[in-house]
């Protein structure tokens, strides 16, 4: 029985035009998804200090990666069948797992730095570090 679910199509098939938006915008969601982890790297290597880094990595990494698995989901589906719902079920679950766990350590590394006593960076040292990139680029 259960493999006459799995490989019956319940209306459309992979092909027709209501198939083709779903794929577009799955498609499209992989891309954003790229985009935002590209501002994910752009933030690691631009931002001054590591609490500001490492808000760049935690939010920038959750909504990238959940854009792209489900963005990759969307994709993968064929039709209304069993085994396609159950592989678009598994991959929202991993979704599910890193919106949890990745802001979840994020705050446990921010937490452990800030008790080892490194602390954010004040206004005195980024102007410091300001005059310090001013002189290195004019030599």
């Amino acid at each position: 029985m259960i493999e006459l679910l799995a490989n019956s199509s319940v209306s459309e098939s992979a092909n027709s035009p209501g198939w083709f938006l779903v794929h577009s915008i799955g498609v499209g969601m992989g891309i954003l998804g790229l985009v935002f982890f590209l501002g994910t790297a752009v933030g690691m290597v631009r931002f001054p200090d590591f609490y500001t880094r490492m808000h760049a990595a935690g939010k920038g990494d959750t909504l990238s990666t959940m854009l792209m698995l489900t963005g990759f989901g969307l994709v993968m589906m064929e039709d209304f069948s069993l085994s396609s719902w159950l592989l678009l079920l598994k991959i929202l679950g991993i979704v599910l797992f890193i919106f949890i766990t990745t802001p979840t350590s994020s705050h446990a590394l921010m937490r452990a730095a800030f008790e080892d006593d490194e602390m954010p960076l004040g206004e005195k040292d980024l102007k410091k570090l300001r005059k310090r990139s001013r002189k290195s680029t004019f030599k």
